[in-house]
């Protein structure tokens, strides 16, 4: 059974436990409300509660732990030969196994006597089906692809008859629960209070998760690559070898920390000044009429893809510059060779900014309008200017929230990949000309991760150790945010 209809019966369930909670509430008060202590509706969510959420819990549990031990059994059923590979290997042939379970359900009796009496074919014949497999079978696998085929089968239809047994039991015994002076309301708002609780949970609970994966890599890396050459080190070299290969290159991480702040300060200085003057004309200046047909347009920026801004860069930006520059040195000098890379830091520094100005311009603008009224009154009424009023009143009142706003721009500039990779180049290399490439942490991250990959070496380990860096770095800032919105807070208050 999947688990779609599972969950689709036990809603079914639900709904009539609902039914029955409310009947049997009405029942016991004898037609009179006021003689219950919560109204019937609450009695019928009580019981659909008690039938729902109890199998929901199982399902969840069962899904997650079941493959785990269903994987396992199958596992030990590989010969000997295969046990006694790597684990990478072990887990190449088992990701074959799978691969063939899943194909095997679409075979007829025919296909799949020919295949068990010559397992070369399985290929073309799983061709014709639809299932690619990425090489030849051996006849151990088509045993432990039914195994695994027949585990799960079993596995889902235990988990149907566990969860709705428990489903009926808990409607049942919900059921004989209820009486005029059972307190439902109770109950029931306090599984919505700790369903509340737990998703706003969800994000801390995320973000542990995130960091502990991330940190526990990152050790594992810095057994191998000692730390003060990692945080250090000014040689970007990972040496890529073969799968397994414990040969160490150079793990430097300045080359990438230095292209990372470089690119997103030229982009925000192209973002910062156009998006903040953009916010204060519309919340300011502008007619309702311009702002409404303004701030749409501007905020359109904000939904175009990454990598079209990519393109962009590659297409027409950066052979722009590269080709201004060949002119303007050709006026000057009379060469006519350009000094400006197509690939370089000012392209992705600029296209990053066109991308980060409704970032700036949105927030900036919200934050601008939500100023009270009767500041700008006061002020004007006093004989300022608009502009005095502006600078003197406004600015400062908005202040805290214009700082958070910078900040949340400046770490998604730190975050961006996909302009980099594409504007900037790949080069991991320490210079101050912004008119070459330099590269981002976030585009060596890929590069780690990218292809069949072992984690095992420090060459993709190193990843990691990447990612908890950014964090920290973003977790710094957000810090100084909260420092620089309390600081002027107090002041303006």
């Amino acid at each position: 059974m999947s688990t779609t209809l599972l969950i689709g019966i036990l809603l079914a369930i639900a709904a009539v436990a609902y039914t029955l909670g409310r009947m049997r509430a009405n029942a016991v008060a004898g037609g009179k409300s006021s003689a219950l202590h919560s109204r019937p509706n609450y009695y019928g969510a009580y019981v659909a509660l008690a039938a729902f959420l109890p199998p929901l819990i199982v399902v969840a549990a069962w899904l997650a732990i079941s493959p785990f031990i269903v994987n396992s059994s199958v596992r030990d059923t590989f010969p000997d030969e295969v046990k006694a590979q790597s684990p990478a290997q072990q887990s190449l042939a088992f990701g074959m196994v799978a691969t063939i379970a899943r194909g095997l359900p679409k075979l007829t009796e025919e296909e799949l006597r020919a295949i068990q009496q010559d397992p070369s074919t399985l290929q073309a014949v799983f061709a014709t089906k639809g299932v690619a497999v990425a090489a030849e079978a051996r006849p151990y696998m088509l045993e432990s692809a039914a195994t695994l085929n027949g585990m799960t089968r079993t596995s889902r239809l235990a988990l149907a008859a566990v969860a709705i047994g428990l489903s009926l039991a808990g409607a049942f015994f919900s059921l004989r629960s209820v009486a005029p002076r059972f307190r439902a309301r109770n109950k029931v708002e306090r599984v919505i209070l700790w369903a509340l609780l737990l998703a706003s949970s969800i994000a801390i609970l995320t973000t542990i998760g995130i960091v502990a994966s991330m940190a526990t890599e990152a050790l594992h890396f810095f057994t191998m690559v000692p730390a003060h050459e990692f945080f250090f080190g000014t040689v970007w070299d990972p040496r890529f070898a073969g799968a397994g290969a414990t040969s160490s290159g150079q793990f430097g991480l300045i080359p990438l920390l230095a292209g990372t702040l470089y690119i997103g300060f030229v982009a925000m200085l192209v973002a910062v000044p156009v998006g903040l003057f953009a916010a204060i004309y519309m919340a300011e200046y502008a007619t309702p009429r311009m702002r409404s047909l303004a701030k749409p347009l501007l905020e359109v920026l904000a939904g175009i893809p990454t990598i079209v801004y990519g393109f962009f860069a590659l297409v027409t930006v950066g052979p722009f510059l590269r080709d201004l520059s060949a002119q303007l040195n050709g006026l000057a000098t009379g060469n006519y060779a350009n000094f400006i890379q197509a690939q370089s830091v000012i392209t992705a520094g600029i296209v990053m900014g066109i991308m980060l100005i409704p970032y700036v311009s949105s927030l900036s603008d919200d934050i601008i309008t939500a100023v009270p009224r009767a500041l700008r009154d006061g002020s004007l009424g006093l004989g300022a200017t608009r502009s005095e009023t502006i600078k003197r009143v406004i600015l400062p009142a908005a202040l805290p929230g214009i700082v958070g706003a910078l900040l949340m721009t400046a770490s998604r500039a730190i975050g961006e990949t996909m302009i980099v990779v594409l504007a900037a180049g790949v080069a991991a290399r320490m210079q101050i000309n912004p008119f070459e490439p330099m590269t981002t942490v976030t585009v060596k991250i890929v590069n780690q991760l990218t292809g069949d990959l072992e984690f095992t070496s420090p060459q993709t380990l190193v990843a990691f150790a990447l990612g908890i860096t950014l964090f920290c770095i973003t977790l710094a800032l957000n810090i100084y945010a909260l420092y620089i919105v309390r600081k002027y807070r107090e002041q303006y208050e």
